[in-house]
């Protein structure tokens, strides 16, 4: 099956599971509720949703598998820059 140009597919809403660790509320959230931010390590790589049970805001690592799932289903991602710098340019080193 091939997808010509110009005939668009229809897209269906993806849907994933999520639970909170503060109520312990499971249930399922569309893409638009989570934030997804990739960081330099996996220490600074998560995602974050909003308990709609208990309003919690929830934050959870993301390995590799779930920035893959997160961002293959339309969640919107943010990249963090390393606070590690460099030598100054005007330094002269």
């Amino acid at each position: 099956m091939s997808v010509l140009p110009g005939i668009s597919r229809p897209v269906i809403p993806v849907l994933f599971r999520a639970a909170c660790p503060e109520c312990r509320a499971r249930f399922e959230l569309g893409a638009p509720a989570f934030r997804l931010a990739i960081g330099a390590s996996r220490r600074t790589t998560f995602y974050s949703f909003t308990c709609p049970e208990c309003g919690s805001a929830v934050r959870k690592p993301a390995g590799e598998r779930i920035v893959e799932l997160l961002t293959g289903g339309g969640v919107r991602t943010l990249r963090l820059h390393s606070t590690v710098q460099g030598p100054h340019p005007c330094s002269g080193r």
